[in-house]
């Protein structure tokens, strides 16, 4: 039988444990993997302010990778619902369990990520339960199976609402998944700024500059493209060096990263550095900030980026270019171009007192657009919202 288990935690959450009369919000995730993404970063950090705000909340995964410092002390209830299929009969009795718990827990409003979570979790609430459903969609679909994508389309009219981290991926919804616009809302994701006061830049000898990308080994990344920018820079800017950030999740991608590297004569200038425990001392280091993806949903690393104020060069794929001003906080550039990242990052080398200024522009930015408090008011106003109707 599969039953639903609560993680064993050093708890951190008396915040819901004293409210329990709060309207209980149940956030539901695929997985919490090793290498943890934004969706799940950004699940945790709701999870811990909706106290501040009037809500209690929990989380429910169907898989957790073990290990993961994030949830040693968690902000709420963690729940483990180990289901590996959608379809059999396992997750038919898993169904029944969920029903169960959505009772129990008298969980008044559910918010999924990712397709299982949408699709299954999001049907069985709705089937079984009063609770409203909120989906959070985070991408353009882009890895997607084709079975995800007639599912959406099949049930556009489940959710009660739908947050979009972007207006790309809004029209996304809309247009591709054909739910009702009524239904679907923009809201960017967060960062506390007054955490990037403190970090101090180390110094540089004359006409060293480091040039870094943050995300994931992956294809979707693109960071094949930003090495053979590299390859157009580093003549013209001998002492500059270049850096990517992030686990690797498809080995194969990374072999093929390093054999570029290889190829191209950059080995004295590119270092792959893994997975960083602190990002802002990470970003402090760097010049500029590169996103090459070939495909984005919103991309937290360029609000990180922003409120280190430094300038972006990003690729004009899914909400990239809402969050980079171009020619104002950086430098929006297409995907797969590796001669147009590399003039752009040619002219922040070539223009300090430009660099500098982008900078600024896009710490401004963030200051009025991508706060953490910006994004819980959003948030929280929808749920009361959809509350109010039940």
């Amino acid at each position: 039988m599969i039953e639903i288990a609560a993680l064993p935690s050093e708890p951190r959450y008396s915040a819901n444990a004293v409210h329990g009369d709060l309207p209980h919000i149940l956030l539901v995730l695929d997985e919490f993997p090793k290498a943890m993404g934004g969706a799940e970063l950004i699940a945790l950090k709701l999870a811990a302010l909706l106290p501040h705000y009037g809500f209690r909340a929990s989380i429910l995964t169907f898989s957790i990778a073990p290990d993961i410092s994030e949830l040693k002390s968690p902000p709420c209830p963690i729940y483990l619902l180990p289901i590996h299929r959608t379809y059999d009969l396992t997750a038919l009795r898993a169904a029944l369990n969920l029903r169960r718990f959505l009772k129990r827990h008298n969980v008044q409003l559910v918010n999924t990520f990712f397709e299982s979570s949408d699709l299954w979790a999001g049907f069985i609430t709705k089937a079984t339960s009063r609770a409203r459903l909120v989906w959070a969609r985070r991408d353009m679909g882009i890895l997607r199976s084709p079975k995800h994508t007639l599912a959406y389309r099949l049930m556009a009219n489940l959710p009660d609402a739908v947050f979009a981290v972007s207006e790309q991926v809004r029209q996304h919804c809309i247009e591709a998944d054909r739910i009702d616009p009524a239904r679907v809302q923009t809201i960017y994701n967060g960062l506390d700024l007054s955490d990037w006061d403190t970090t101090s830049r180390p110094a540089k000898a004359p006409g060293a500059f480091l040039i870094t990308a943050v995300g994931h080994i992956r294809r979707v990344k693109g960071h094949d493209v930003f090495i053979k920018a590299a390859a157009a820079v580093v003549p013209q800017f001998p002492h500059v060096s270049f850096s990517i950030a992030g686990d690797v999740l498809e080995p194969a991608y990374f072999v093929e990263l390093q054999a570029l590297v290889r190829d191209l004569h950059l080995s004295d200038h590119f270092h792959f550095v893994g997975g960083v425990a602190n990002l802002r001392q990470h970003l402090a280091a760097a010049d500029i900030f590169v996103l090459p993806s070939r495909s984005e949903g919103f991309a937290n690393a360029i609000v990180e980026a922003m409120a280190a104020s430094l300038p972006v060069v990003a690729t004009n794929v899914g909400g990239n270019a809402e969050a980079v001003q171009d020619g104002v906080s950086g430098f929006v550039v297409p995907s797969e171009d590796p001669y147009a990242l590399s003039e752009a990052i040619l002219r922040l080398l070539s223009d300090p007192s430009l660099a500098h200024a982008m900078g600024a522009a896009g710490r401004n930015l963030a200051l009025e657009r991508f706060t953490t408090e910006t994004m819980m008011t959003l948030i929280t106003s929808a749920y009361s919202k959809l509350l109010s109707r039940r």
